[in-house]
């Protein structure tokens, strides 16, 4: 009866449909929430956060309809946020969300194919490896790992698996660092000499949530679920809401902001992690309770394990007290640059003739090229910069979830991402150099794994 009634249904909507589908008592929204329902992808939220709210979800929904994909749940610990998902979504998508007071009764649901997870750094790793092991394919904010363990723990998990884990890198699905990327592993642009990394901002706000942490109460949550393995503390609605600010749960700048960046210099140059690792700065202007620095400078050695003879070098510098948030990325080489704020390779800074004659040599000069020429076209005026590329990201997601193909940044790209990162922190943790062990992948201080 079911299958006569929706083949009776299809056939209607072919001819003129309008005045049978209205007989029916169905309206046109309910009728195309069957249509099709047997192939539709239905997600869960995880975590109903200001990333998910306002970066992934308009991603999600300009492509939802199109690749027939729906978002039937959400899961939050904190009641407030877990009231807030439903209503915003109920009226964005126009039908009933199932709330769920954590992750367990969200898969209990048996019914979810896929989520977003958009919950504090510390808790990706494990949120990804409940979802992988919920049979549900996966995407998931960066940094993807905040220590070793975690890491190396969802690596092994996913690896084994059959789920499309995204990580949320979304450079990743960019046309222009698609471009660069392009460029530099074709040999066009010569041997990488050195990369400038910079994210520097000027916002006193950045990363507090004063008026929120007010209103957390320890009653509306499960503060224990929260600490997941970190070391239990008592509840503390800063460390809750602005975690970001604090160590253990985030590690701030190379967390944060680093990891998109350093992701571009290991997928161009196909290198895994660094060699190693210092790191120099602090507290020098928001001096609000905070734990991890307003102020980094990172250098790192790259290059191959077994050849210290070759390499370059990278250095990544941010600031919370001054800036205008223009992330720039810029590799140099001997015969010019590749800048990824203009989006050109140029000669700029290349060996030019009069200096290289000196020594009897020739001149090395790159061509001017704009990494734009090859764009896609999108709609203009929907999504620009970050939100863009994040839009291009969730819709890789989508479709590799229904093609089961690898997605753009892969499981490997936030492991590999997550070990500059826990090495950057090792070395503002001790102030020492960090080096990472490929035998037994541990990031090392001092010649013992570094441990929080």
């Amino acid at each position: 009866m079911h299958n006569s009634r929706r083949k009776f249904l299809k056939k209607t909507i072919q001819s003129t449909a309008g005045v049978y589908i209205a007989s029916l008592g169905f309206t046109a929204k309910s009728y195309a929430n069957i249509m099709g329902a047997n192939d539709r992808a239905r997600l869960g939220v995880i975590g109903f956060s200001d990333r998910f709210r306002n970066s992934h979800f308009p991603s999600f929904l300009r492509h939802y309809k199109e690749l027939n994909f729906d978002i039937v749940a959400v899961s939050d610990i904190w009641k407030r946020r877990r009231e807030e998902g439903e209503a915003f979504l109920k009226n964005k998508l126009g039908h009933d969300i199932v709330t769920c007071k954590n992750n367990e009764a969200l898969y209990a649901l048996k019914d979810i194919d896929g989520v977003f997870i958009s919950t504090p750094d510390f808790q990706h790793a494990l949120h990804a490896i409940e979802a992988v092991k919920a049979k549900c394919d996966v995407y998931c904010e960066k940094p993807f790992a905040e220590t070793m363990e975690d890491n190396r723990a969802a690596l092994k998990v996913i690896k084994a698996s059959d789920r499309i884990v995204q990580i949320g890198s979304q450079r990743r699905s960019g046309p222009n660092y698609k471009a660069a990327a392009d460029f530099i592993q074709e040999g066009k642009f010569g041997p990488i000499t050195m990369v400038e990394l910079t994210w520097n901002v000027n916002q006193p706000g950045r990363w507090r949530r004063p008026d929120l942490v007010a209103s957390c109460k320890e009653a509306d949550l499960d503060w224990k679920r929260f600490l997941l393995n970190r070391p239990f503390e008592e509840f503390d609605p800063r460390k809750y809401l602005e975690y970001r600010l604090f160590w253990p749960y985030s590690s701030g700048m190379p967390g944060q902001w680093m990891s998109h960046q350093i992701d571009t210099v290991h997928w161009f140059s196909k290198l895994d992690h660094p060699r190693s690792v210092t790191a120099n700065g602090g507290i020098y202007c928001w001096k609000d309770g905070r734990k991890n620095w307003d102020t980094t400078t990172a250098v790192f050695d790259y290059g191959p394990m077994n050849d210290p003879s070759s390499g370059f070098q990278v250095v990544f510098m941010s600031r919370m007290h001054n800036g205008d948030e223009k992330p720039s990325e810029i590799y140099y080489s001997n015969g010019g640059e590749l800048n990824l704020i203009t989006n050109k390779v140029s000669s700029n800074g290349g060996l030019r003739e009069n200096m290289a004659a000196a020594m009897k040599m020739k001149a090395n000069l790159l061509p001017e090229v704009n990494l734009l020429d090859k764009t896609i076209t999108v709609e203009s005026g929907a999504n620009t910069g970050e939100d863009l590329l994040t839009s291009l990201h969730v819709r890789n997601w989508m479709e590799c979830m229904r093609s089961r193909k690898q997605p753009n940044a892969p499981v490997e790209a936030g492991y590999s991402h997550s070990i500059a990162t826990i090495m950057t922190n090792a070395a503002v943790r001790t102030g020492a150099k960090a080096t990472f062990d490929s035998k037994t992948q541990e990031v090392m201080v001092n010649g013992k794994p570094f441990k929080y």
